[in-house]
Parts: C-alpha cells; sequence; structure tokens
C-alpha cells in the first residue's frame, strides 16, 4: 500500500457517492462477488475500485479472510461515514421527491414503547392536523436500537433514553416524562391473588425480560442485587409488546412492563399487577437529537407540539 496521509486532503475531491456504496455494500455482504451483483458490476471493477480506494486512504478498509472481508478498525471508521453519508442523501431525496409531489416533506422518529403507548400518538395526529400531506414514519424499538440510528442518520429524533453515560456527548436530550413500570401476570396466575409476595419467590417463575443492554433490564437487575436475589433463569428475552402480551396471556409468565404497555390489558381484567416488595423506579425519557445539528423543519414542529404537551400534563 504506497498511499499516505499526504493523500488524505484529496479526498473530499475525489471520493464519489458511487465509492461510499462500494464501501457500505461490502461492509454489508463480507463478499466481492455479492457486492458486484447487487452493484451490477464486474468482479474485477470491484477488487479494482477497492485497491483504487485504499490506496487513496493509505491503509487497508478490509482484511481479505479466506472466505469473507473484515473491516479493519480504521475501516469500521470509514464504513460508519459511509454509511451516515448514504443514509442523510436518502433522507434528503426523500424529502425533496416528496416537496416536488406537492407533499410538506418527511419525518421519520424512532420510539421507545412507553412512548408510542402514551405521548407520541397525540403528538403525531397534532403534526397531521397541521401538515396533512406529511410523510412520518415511526420505527418501535428499545432506545439502544434507536440510538444507533439516529447517530447514523437513520432517524430525525428520537423519544427514549440514553443507554450508556457516553451518548451523552454526542446527542442532546430534552425530558418529556417519567416511566413507571408495574410487575404483572396473568389474572389466572398462581400468584394473582397473593399479597406481599416475597421477592425471592419471583424468580422462580418464567420471565419474560427485555435485553440485557437495556435501560429496564438493567434496573431490574439492579434492584435484585440489592436485595441479594440472583435473576431469574427461566427467561425469554424480546423487545416484542405483543409476544410479551401474548406469553402472559397463555402462560405463567411474569414480566415487568411500562404502565403505560401493561394499563389496558389490567383494566380490561386480562392482567394483574403483583404485590410484591420488589419496588422499581421510574425511568425517564424524552427526545434525543444528534448535538450540533439543527433538527429539520418538520422534526423540529414535532418535538415542539411533544414539549408543548409535557408543558400541559
Amino acid at each position: 500500500m504506497t498511499g499516505d496521509s499526504s493523500n488524505l486532503p484529496a479526498l473530499k475531491n475525489w471520493l464519489k457517492f458511487r465509492h461510499l456504496s462500494l464501501i457500505a455494500t461490502l461492509a454489508r455482504t463480507a463478499n466481492m462477488h455479492t457486492t458486484a451483483e447487487q452493484m451490477g458490476l464486474s468482479q474485477p471493477a470491484v477488487s479494482k475500485m477497492l485497491r483504487d480506494i485504499e490506496e487513496l486512504f493509505g491503509f487497508p478498509l478490509f482484511e481479505r479472510l479466506p472466505r469473507e472481508l473484515q473491516p479493519s478498525e480504521l475501516g469500521l471508521v470509514v464504513i460508519q461515514y459511509a454509511e451516515r453519508t448514504l443514509n442523510d442523501a436518502q433522507r434528503f431525496t426523500h424529502q425533496l421527491d416528496t416537496l416536488r409531489k406537492g407533499g410538506h416533506g418527511y419525518v421519520k422518529i424512532g420510539a421507545i414503547f412507553a412512548a408510542t403507548a402514551a405521548a407520541l400518538p397525540e403528538a403525531l395526529a397534532e403534526i397531521k392536523r397541521r401538515r396533512p400531506l406529511l410523510v412520518v414514519e415511526l420505527v418501535e424499538q428499545t432506545s439502544d436500537h434507536l440510538l444507533h440510528m439516529l447517530e447514523h442518520k437513520q432517524l430525525d429524533l428520537v423519544v427514549g433514553r440514553f443507554t450508556h453515560a457516553r451518548q451523552q456527548h454526542r446527542f442532546d436530550f430534552q425530558p418529556l416524562a417519567e416511566e413507571p413500570f408495574w410487575l404483572v401476570a396473568n389474572r389466572t396466575h398462581p400468584l394473582s391473588e397473593r399479597r406481599d409476595i416475597p421477592a425471592a419467590e419471583l424468580t422462580e417463575w418464567p420471565w419474560v425480560l427485555y435485553p440485557l443492554d437495556t435501560p429496564m433490564r438493567q434496573m431490574l437487575e439492579q434492584v435484585l442485587s440489592q436485595l441479594q436475589i440472583a435473576p431469574p433463569n427461566n427467561i425469554i428475552e424480546t423487545t416484542s409488546v405483543q409476544t410479551t402480551q401474548h406469553l402472559l396471556q397463555h402462560s405463567q409468565t411474569l414480566a415487568l412492563l411500562p404502565e403505560a404497555v401493561a394499563r389496558q390489558q389490567v383494566e380490561q381484567g386480562r392482567l394483574c399487577v403483583l404485590s410484591t416488595p420488589l419496588i422499581t423506579q421510574p425511568l425517564s425519557f424524552g427526545i434525543l437529537t444528534r448535538k450540533q445539528e439543527a433538527p429539520s423543519g418538520n422534526a423540529q414542529e414535532l418535538i415542539d407540539i411533544l414539549l408543548a404537551g409535557r408543558a400541559q400534563d
């Protein structure tokens, strides 16, 4: 590899979207042949283009392993830049096309399940009342996934929470609400009629839990640790609300759910809130946006609606 850092200033004049697309596709497929097929190129052309890109950067983007390509340490930085730039361009193209056809643009939002059960639907209804032709896309996921998408410019904003302290350096946060949790089970569960159930007894039952890297799971395990109780070992991990509710209704599973998610099932008599000394603290959630980057006009209007709704509450 003959390139060096002196080549880097020339990147802004030489690096094109087709190069970024090649880098992102190679990262996704880890295979020259598959990349060539997806991009409509020959494999030798893909190989040459990659060599040219690496020559300019002055370092390999991928390690050539026997069966796959694996990003190098510096290659990962380039791949993330390529993905962010391509996502940004895709959003711009989509918005421009919508405006050209007489629409009011496009906004893509990520939200945790508690937000979609309460605060967000009213805000979406209000922004659609104001801008009927605005295209709104909503992604429901856990905060860790949503913040990854936000960082890579796959979302305009997130209604969620930090999952790691280092994220505070990358995103701005405006609080919206506190999210309380209920420990619930099927109304016919053997624990449903009992009072003051010992916390240690709860872990003897099957549980459906959020994944380990979510704040809600971390909070539960911290509470159990403070009580010197081992976490349950008969578990199913999922972020799916529908799967969780099905398991609760058709088995003797326990689950810790946001109040906004569980309330309707409890009021309808399908689930019950268990009486236990296992006390969990509410977790706050709010609006997250990329630091040092102003939201689009549509995203900012939605943010203003959400903040106004918080003020009224």
